[in-house]
């Protein structure tokens, strides 16, 4: 130290020293020149222990070995451009001047730049980091996506005027030509990581369908160095925008034994750029051999499945029966259901004599005319009897209840039940008349409909019905054997009469003067023996025959 400072002279006859005194800022502003100047720039290697950052900026730190501390400082505008950010247990050389701070008594170093002491502090460190990120799952392999296997553009992230751009470039021109996207990068250095991270991000930005077109693909490439060069693609910017991007991503860093964390994050890793390349699209040539292939192998498909379809359509057509075959069998039923039909005429020549026989059952409508108008004459003459009867019977029984009544309210309810009983006697006999000529109506329409529909009209028009001793309509002369009695009914009455002799099978009686009616077929077959019923009486003949055809 100074002279004037240090004196070691011996005391004076008043016992004391004669040591000059100074104040605590004098001795702290000699210790601070005298530390400044001999120490004035130094390179400290040490570990880092403590780091503390303020609200100002300032970055506050310990630098230690196994048997001191030294304390450093980093002033804000240092801080923004160190190259490697202080963290507790990083091995470091601080570059930086010695100095003293007064207000605790302590020295410290003021740094100015900082860098990794030695390859073992950098894989150290990129360990740990290796580790808490494959901690958070960016490495997993459930993220890793597979690469298209055709992309029509490839984004390439590399420095536009290192080989490693030409590489790629040749080898996809060689390969399969496609649209190539370059975004420039440093790919060492300070900036390195930070536009790495950028351009990942930027990539995955790009809208589909936009000005610029949006990469199938993403290559990292950059080609081999030492830690120190690659160390931007293990800086955590760039491993977490690799484990975000939105596009798969191809990493081609350094040369096939260099390693860094952005591998471990992308979907897929190239030991070269040239190789990444490679994977990213396929060669032409295979791809033109084997469509090739491809379309010669459907040639054959085809054809074959036309030649497997042609064979069994002809074994189809040879077990089907010919087409004659197949209608012979419905012919032959058919021929077999007509010859069991009966004719037409013959079952239209049944359904008029079933039609006959109906008629001739059926009542005549002037017996039952007559039989209504009788029954209706007996109601009318029975009707005023019972109504007398029912007004009589209500009389008597009113008289009986009347005795129980109040004479005033018995005379009341009397009058009125007579009013009643007047009222509906008086509409009783029309409503009796009604009925009586709606039954006599209906009877009359009966009768006109009976007219007209009878045989009587038919009679009146120059035929007549031929009958047999046994009443059965002939209406044939087969059959009828000469000196049978016959019956003919003309339209104003019916005749005795004896068939003739020498009748042939369509000829006609010979001395009857009369002839078949019109009365329907009848049978020829003989006629049952029956007893000769009485002749009916003119005015009630049948309808197409006699009673009982």
């Amino acid at each position: 130290m100074s002279d004037s400072l240090i004196d070691d002279g011996p005391e004076n006859a008043s016992g004391g020293v004669n040591t000059p005194e100074f104040s605590v800022s004098e001795i702290s502003g000699a210790v601070k020149r005298m530390v400044e100047g001999e120490f004035g720039h130094v390179r400290v290697r040490g570990e880092i222990g403590r780091v503390s950052r303020p609200r100002s900026g300032h970055i506050y730190m310990d630098l230690k070995d196994d048997r001191a501390v030294l304390s450093g400082v980093v002033w804000k505008g240092v801080a923004a451009g160190l190259t490697v950010a202080p963290e507790e247990g990083l091995e470091v050389i601080a570059t930086g001047r010695l100095t003293t701070f007064p207000g605790q008594s302590k020295y410290q170093i003021v740094i100015e730049a900082l860098a990794y002491a030695g390859e073992g502090a950098l894989l150290a460190r990129l360990e740990r980091l290796k580790k808490a990120l494959a901690a958070e799952g960016l490495f997993e392999p459930a993220r890793k996506r597979p690469i298209p296997y055709l992309p029509r553009v490839v984004g390439v992230v590399t420095s536009p005027s290192g080989a490693v751009i030409r590489d790629i470039l040749h080898r996809l021109e060689a390969r399969f030509p496609v649209h190539v996207l370059l975004w420039p990068v440093a790919v060492q250095g300070q900036a390195c990581a930070g536009e790495v991270a950028a351009a990942i991000r930027g990539f995955s930005a790009l809208p589909e369908g936009g000005p610029v077109p949006r990469p199938d693909v993403v290559i990292v490439a950059r080609g081999g160095g030492s830690v120190e060069d690659l160390w931007g693609f293990n800086e955590e910017a760039v491993v977490r925008a690799a484990a975000a991007s939105a596009i798969p991503l191809i990493s081609a860093v350094g040369h096939e034994t260099d390693t860094t964390l952005i591998d471990f994050a992308a979907d897929r890793r190239a030991p070269t750029p040239t190789a990444a390349a490679e994977m990213a699209v396929p060669v032409r040539a295979e791809l033109a051999a084997t469509v090739a292939e491809l379309e010669s192998r459907r040639r054959r498909a085809l054809a074959r499945g036309f030649e497997l379809a042609r064979d069994r359509l002809t074994a189809l057509a040879r077990a089907l029966p010919r087409a004659d075959g197949l209608l012979e069998t419905p012919r032959q039923r058919l021929d077999t259901a007509l010859a069991r039909m009966p004719r037409p005429e013959a079952l239209t020549e049944a359904r008029a004599q079933e039609l006959r026989l109906t008629l001739a059952r059926m009542p005549r409508p002037a017996e039952r005319l007559a039989r209504a108008e009788e029954a209706l004459a007996r109601l009318a003459d029975r009707l005023p009897r019972g109504l007398m009867a029912g007004v009589a019977e209500r009389r008597t029984r009113l008289a009986r209840g009347g005795s129980r009544l109040v004479p005033g309210l018995l005379t009341g309810r009397l009058d009125r039940a007579a009013e009643r009983l007047a009222d509906r006697g008086r509409r009783l006999d029309p409503a009796a008349a009604r009925l009586r000529d709606g039954a006599r109506d209906r009877l009359a329409g009966l009768s006109r409909l009976l007219e007209t529909l009878g045989y009587t009209q038919t009679l009146a028009r120059g035929y007549a019905v031929v009958r047999d001793g046994a009443g059965g309509v002939r209406t044939r002369a087969a059959g009828i054997a000469a000196g049978s009695p016959l019956e003919i009914e003309f339209a104003d009455g019916r005749i005795a009469a004896v068939a003739g002799a020498g009748l042939s099978g369509k000829g006609s009686t010979g001395n009857t003067g009369g002839s078949g009616g019109s009365g329907g077929g009848g049978s020829d077959r003989p006629a049952p023996k029956r007893k000769k019923p009485k002749p009916a009486p003119p005015s009630q003949p049948s309808l197409f025959g006699p009673e009982g055809d």
